[in-house]
């Protein structure tokens, strides 16, 4: 029988690091882990209300814009840093999108003393982050694109980084089939058990007229 677990959570401590840096006594623990929270889900609420929607430019910008790969927070005594890692970080490079950003943060953080000291980092290599695939099939599927042609059309993206395999599958009712079903489609190696080996992985949906659709990437990026 099949034991499924989560490749990130796996490989927590060799390959996979925290994205959140602080130390709190065991009574505050989860407060601090609910504002963690609140900070991500308001700047992916922020990013998702500003972005422009009908927009001109290239496809890779166009159909994956603003997508963020992770958030790494860091807390000191009187700053809270957050590290905001993006693929196309135009939004957040308006004049004053910072400021109203902080401003947004400020109230979800329970310490009024604690100041905000946010920074964007663009990913290098935008196309070795699954998030940044997922959000590309999630747009080529919503402009009624066939799932088999966004699917491969994902692994052709994937050439433009240097990655040693992935994995693409999209479970729901493809095509407006009644029945739901699941599609799969492989390159490379995907060694899932070796803990050494180093895979990012996300779980996507993606709400269209017939439903919701789940989709999971597993990228191969490096063996250490």
């Amino acid at each position: 029988m099949g034991q499924k677990i989560n490749p990130l959570g796996f490989r927590l401590g060799t390959t996979q690091n925290h994205h959140s840096f602080w130390f709190a006594q065991p009574k505050n623990y989860s407060e601090g882990l609910q504002e963690d929270k609140k900070i991500r889900n308001c700047i992916k609420n922020y990013i998702q209300k500003n972005r422009k929607k009908g927009s001109n430019r290239k496809i890779e910008s166009d159909s994956s814009s603003e997508v963020i790969t992770h958030i790494e927070i860091q807390k000191e005594i009187d700053t809270i840093h957050v590290i905001i890692h993006i693929g196309f970080p135009y939004l957040l490079k308006k004049k004053g999108a910072i400021e109203e950003l902080e401003k947004d943060l400020q109230k979800e953080v329970n310490s009024v003393n604690q100041r905000l000291n946010i920074a964007i980092e663009k990913v290098k290599e935008p196309y070795r982050q699954p998030n940044i695939l997922a959000e590309y099939i999630a747009f080529q599927l919503k402009n009624r694109v066939s799932f088999r042609k966004a699917m491969k059309k994902a692994i052709e993206l994937t050439k433009k980084a240097d990655i040693k395999g992935v994995k693409i599958q999209i479970a729901g009712r493809l095509a407006g089939k009644e029945i739901a079903r699941a599609e799969c489609i492989k390159k490379g190696r995907l060694p899932l058990q070796t803990i050494r080996a180093k895979i990012d992985y996300c779980c996507y949906p993606i709400r269209t007229i017939y439903g919701v659709l789940g989709v999971k990437i597993w990228i191969f990026v490096e063996e250490e």
